[in-house]
């Protein structure tokens, strides 16, 4: 989405006789720093006074800076310039990333009789987003349509994806944004000029410079494609024995019901992902009892959820998949081009672990893990050998082959305590979910939803369970009431508003209460 209101149609700013005050708002790796050093460089070749600073943030973008520039014609003797900017008093915002558009607007820094406000519309999460357990997004949709009241004037467009897609990075495209905007009494060319005389990376933020001059000027076109694209169907490589295994099992995906293909497919692809061909023959058999318990007139919601929750159960995070994901080819390639290493770049990277005890007990044989499992002794005793922190070099070669070694334990994985616990907990779930068949249907859907809660790995994934046990407790109480499936779903949400589970606890007591006296 983008909005860019016509030039011609723009009043002429009297403030532009005078000091110009601009302000930049950006989080830690976008580039702010550049970008002031930009307009300032531009304002400066056109014969202003300008002035910079920076007030440096670590709370709540960990990084977030604001960057502000105030300029004057060189006519205007001897200007005396604020050291930061003031609510009401902003002439043009540029925010790196669309909550700090956000966060500009609530502390008053654009205002509709003024501010021409400039922003990306990519999200980089705030600590207060990520820390939330569920989906603790703020609303992008409710910043977009703040700031339509609060500015003068608005340019909104994902100028990070646009920049990128030219090689560079936003701090570029947004320079070319203020150009497009013609917030300031300068021509593109001093703009372009002053990118040049900054003597690096110049042909790359040039082409996103060029790119955001044009979403200010246009907005952002959104192709349609005439008719919709076939959809690629995603196997494995690897010998003929694994794709003819895999083109099997995308057979009985065909037979299923067309509105649950979609999500088996990305259920499929995940736990053979995980595992091998029979780990997916697997989960096909669970997926489909409960296909064949659904019903065609509710569009099979279960079927859709039990066929993202299965393959989530079944591909759960333990110290194999761990050492798996951060050894791949995919992660170094997908690092290496967000770090922008290129020739004659050295990348370091270390990745910190924090084993405990349960994930390495886990690894060992049933019988074995088990008979440690319940020795107190012998658990604390791992838990000192083990539970420290440790960083690993994965660009070394020795770094490297110790967790390529322990990712290629898949093969053992199915004879371990970890697998045979998960295995069980598994089949325990869907057995619940089963017996609530066909009179409740309503409540299975809630009890398969509930599958979210567990996630991550070691202490995350530890509380994530116990917050899981203590909803589908709370379930069997209320398993009988019209409305038990509603307070399934209390619960589940609020298993997921804080991490230490205080609201659930709430809400189980309350679930408790009524349960008894009934």
């Amino acid at each position: 989405m983008s909005l860019a209101l016509p030039l011609d149609a723009q009043p002429a700013d009297p403030a532009l006789d005078g000091i110009i005050k601009l302000a930049v708002m950006a989080v830690g790796g976008q580039g702010g720093g550049v970008l002031t050093n930009w307009i300032e460089s531009v304002a400066r070749a056109q014969g202003y006074h300008c002035q910079a600073t920076s007030v440096a943030g670590v709370a709540q973008r960990t990084g977030a800076t604001i960057y502000y520039v105030e300029m004057a014609p060189g006519t205007v003797t001897a200007p005396v310039f604020s050291l930061a900017p003031s609510a009401g008093d902003i002439d043009i915002l540029i925010a790196a990333e669309l909550m700090e558009a956000g966060r500009a607007i609530v502390r008053g820094f654009v205002t509709p009789d003024r501010t021409t406000l400039i922003a990306s519309t990519h999200r980089m999460l705030a600590v207060s987003e990520k820390t939330v357990p569920g989906d603790g997004m703020a609303s992008s949709d409710e910043v977009k349509a703040a700031a339509e009241v609060a500015a003068r004037r608005v340019v909104l467009a994902d100028m990070d994806t646009a920049a990128l897609k030219v090689g560079s990075v936003v701090s570029a495209s947004l320079f070319g944004a203020l150009a497009g905007a013609q917030a300031l009494p300068f021509e593109r060319e001093a703009f372009e000029e002053a990118i040049r005389a900054g003597g690096k990376g110049v042909e790359a933020s040039l082409r996103a410079f060029a790119v955001g001059f044009d979403l200010a000027r246009n907005g952002e076109t959104v192709t349609q494609a005439s008719e919709p694209a076939q959809q690629e169907i995603l196997g494995p490589a690897g010998p003929k024995k694994i794709r003819d295994g895999y083109a099997r099992l995308e057979a009985r995906i065909v037979a299923l019901p067309e509105a649950v293909q979609e999500m088996t497919r990305a259920g499929l692809r995940k736990v053979v992902d995980f595992q091998d061909i029979a780990y997916g023959t697997e989960y096909l058999d669970k997926l489909e009892v409960l296909v064949g318990a659904d019903d065609a007139a509710k569009d099979f919601e279960l079927s859709r959820e039990a066929a993202k929750h299965i393959a989530n159960a079944m591909a759960y995070d333990d110290v194999i998949r761990v050492a798996d994901l951060k050894t791949r080819a995919q992660r170094f390639g997908r690092i290496e081009t967000e770090m922008r290493v290129g020739a004659g770049h050295v990348l370091q990277l270390t990745d910190y672990l924090h084993p405990r005890a349960e994930e390495i007990v886990g690894l060992l044989p049933e019988k074995l893990g088990g008979k440690l499992e319940n020795d107190p002794v012998w658990m604390k005793r791992i838990d000192r050998w083990v539970n420290r922190g440790r960083r690993i070099r994965t660009d070394s070669l020795r770094g490297f082959l110790t967790l390529y070694t322990l990712g290629g334990l898949r093969g053992w994985r199915r004879r371990t305590l970890r697998h045979r616990m998960e295995q069980d907990h598994l089949e325990t779930w869907l057995k619940m979910v089963a017996g609530y068949l066909p009179a409740r249907y309503a409540m299975a859907v809630e009890v398969l939803k509930c599958r979210r809660l567990i996630k991550g790995y070691s202490d995350t994934h530890a509380r994530g369970l116990s917050k899981f046990d203590k909803v589908l407790s709370g379930a069997r109480l209320v398993e009988h009431r019209d409305d038990g499936p509603e307070w399934v779903a209390r619960l589940r949400e609020a298993a997921l508003k804080d991490e230490k589970g205080t609201d659930l606890d709430g809400a189980l007591k309350t679930v408790e209460s009524f349960a008894r006296s009934s």
